[in-house]
């Protein structure tokens, strides 16, 4: 499933500001929390869906070097965006 272009937008706008940064990695961290919590439930229901599951580990694993791209750039951003979707702190 993809998200409407009103839910990325929304997404978008809260994250960053404006709805036309799509570009701007604290807009693209939200929309791939979106995608991942839809993922999570999908595969709740759906445990034997092996390509679902891999395209989650792919999201989690995008997802994952852009935080670490804006905790290098600009941590303040990368503080604020982890409080506010409720992400936790890798180890690695």
């Amino acid at each position: 499933m993809t998200l409407s272009g009103d839910d990325k937008k929304e997404i978008i706008k809260n994250m960053s500001g404006d709805e036309m940064q799509s570009g701007k990695p604290e807009s693209q961290i939200g929309i791939f929390t979106k995608r991942i919590e839809y993922m999570t439930e999908h595969l709740k229901l759906n445990r034997k869906d092996h390509s679902a599951r891999r395209g989650l580990i792919q999201l989690v694993s995008k997802r994952k070097r852009l935080l670490t791209y804006l905790k290098k750039n600009n941590l303040d951003a990368y503080k604020n965006i982890m409080k506010e979707l409720k992400i936790r702190e890798s180890k690695g």
